[in-house]
């Protein structure tokens, strides 16, 4: 291509580490690597960053002009991006490239990232064979979407998953899967449908299992429905700092449904729903670890109660030494009896 940022794009695609690349001006362009922002001695045309924001906007099927100023999609090489018009801008469009490291596939393939040993890798398995409902938590930029793909990699190809998502950023491996977006269909917002909307309609299409790949909304009060009527070993990822704020949070998504229902039976039901909150965040060298597992074990009153079964230390998790309430599943799952007895 003649075009001078999808030439700058590609020959960043071969630095290893890039996590964000930002280009807020023609020469006011950024990228993010090992933690550290940092600006790139480069410079591209206005008329090729507008000529860039269009040619994205016809890969995704969607449209950037005055009445549609806010683009999310993807690129052609998976990458996460978001666009804001110049017309909402100080002066040229407003371009935020989210990279997905293709470092590991799978837990196997870890060799410690995310600060977690080989034990904590048996754990997770476990969990997902268990049929756990599992929460990611995170702050921006600690990896939850990565995160949970691994999560993924894990289910057996006999189940029939659903997904749910606003841009395609899950990977799955299993045959028998339906990926359902979010999103506008062409320029018309009254042919758009909602979260939501695809939430209540998936439970239609006999799934084992509905994975979410965040719930931001309304849509909380859905997925919940879900979790406490069958659809075991859902996951989803949530945008909270701490597994008690996660709860908080979804609480707060929950209520923007409408529903006129009391706080404890809010509560009641994510109980009922949750088996596990795995929370990420970055490290005093902006490295992605996971900082805390919780178990969601029941109510004292009118609060959650969870019991940690890994805290931060200072390379990552460690196991607390609690053996999670819901054990004899994990053994069921192939968990060994002894397996919290030489922590």
């Amino acid at each position: 291509m003649d075009n001078s940022l999808w030439k700058l794009l590609k020959e960043l695609s071969h630095k290893k580490g890039i996590t964000e690349v930002i280009i807020n001006g023609p020469d006011h362009i950024y990228l993010e690597r090992e933690g550290e922002l940092i600006r790139l001695n480069a410079q591209v045309s206005l008329d090729d960053i507008l000529q860039f924001s269009h040619e994205v906007a016809h890969l995704n099927h969607s449209t950037i002009d005055d009445s549609h100023p806010i683009l999310d999609g993807l690129l052609p090489d998976g990458s996460r991006v978001n666009i804001v018009s110049q017309h909402y801008t100080s002066a040229a469009p407003a371009i935020t490239i989210r990279k997905y490291l293709k470092e590991f596939s799978s837990f196997d393939d870890l060799e410690g990232k995310f600060g977690i040993s080989q034990k904590w890798i048996e754990f997770f398995k476990a969990l997902v064979q268990a049929r756990s409902n599992i929460l990611i938590s995170g702050g921006t930029g600690v990896g939850k979407t990565t995160f949970l793909n691994l999560f993924l990699q894990e289910l057996p190809p006999t189940q029939r998953i659903i997904t749910i998502e606003d841009t395609k950023e899950l990977i799955l491996g299993v045959p028998n899967c339906v990926r359902l977006f979010s999103k506008s269909f062409g320029t018309n917002h009254k042919d758009s449908v909602d979260t939501r909307v695809l939430v209540k309609n998936c439970l239609r299409m006999r799934p084992d299992r509905i994975i979410m790949g965040e719930v931001r909304g309304a849509e909380a009060y859905d997925l919940l429905q879900i979790m406490n009527t069958g659809h075991d070993g859902s996951m989803c990822t949530i945008h909270a700092n701490g597994p008690y704020e996660s709860l908080i949070r979804l609480e707060t998504l929950y209520l923007l449904s409408g529903q006129d229902i009391p706080l404890k039976a809010i509560r009641q039901q994510m109980v009922k729903a949750l088996d596990y909150i795995i929370q990420l965040e970055k490290d005093r060298n902006s490295g992605r670890i996971v900082s805390r597992v919780s178990e969601v074990v029941g109510m004292e009153g009118e609060q959650v109660i969870l019991q940690d079964i890994g805290v931060r230390a200072e390379l990552g998790p460690e196991f607390t030494g609690l053996v999670p309430q819901k054990m004899a599943k994990l053994q069921e799952a192939g968990l060994g009896a002894d397996f919290f007895m030489d922590i």
